[in-house]
């Protein structure tokens, strides 16, 4: 069984920074992907950054620039620089691996809150 374990959500002021990190307990395929998501209004997970064991990553739009994934074997953190309002969301930490994502795994979520 595969338990993924999200910390480091919060408030924090438009412009300042926050750092979430996960870390994946259980058996795993050594080829996966890990990202973060959040759950926007129309109750979509879209993606904000995914990297695969190799190390290429993709980025969402809104956060180009902005935030930077990282990644060992078990842990996957998610820097965020210059966090504005659009940016409040519960994220969400995920493992897929295997044929076709065949296994694929979330966390249970961390509130990030970007106001004044």
């Amino acid at each position: 069984q595969v338990q993924l374990t999200e910390s480091g959500g919060g408030l924090v002021q438009p412009g300042g920074s926050l750092r979430l990190s996960c870390v994946v307990n259980g058996t795993i395929f050594t080829m996966n992907e890990m990202g973060w998501y959040r759950q926007v209004p129309d109750n979509r997970r879209e993606l904000v950054a995914s990297v695969f064991t190799g190390g290429s990553t993709e980025y969402g739009d809104n956060v180009k620039g902005r935030f930077t994934i990282s990644r060992d074997k078990y842990t996957v953190t998610l820097q965020m620089n210059n966090l504005k309002p659009e940016d409040t969301a519960v994220y969400y930490c995920n493992i897929r691996f295997g044929v076709g994502w065949k296994y694929n795994h979330w966390g249970q979520g961390t509130q990030v809150t970007v106001s004044s």
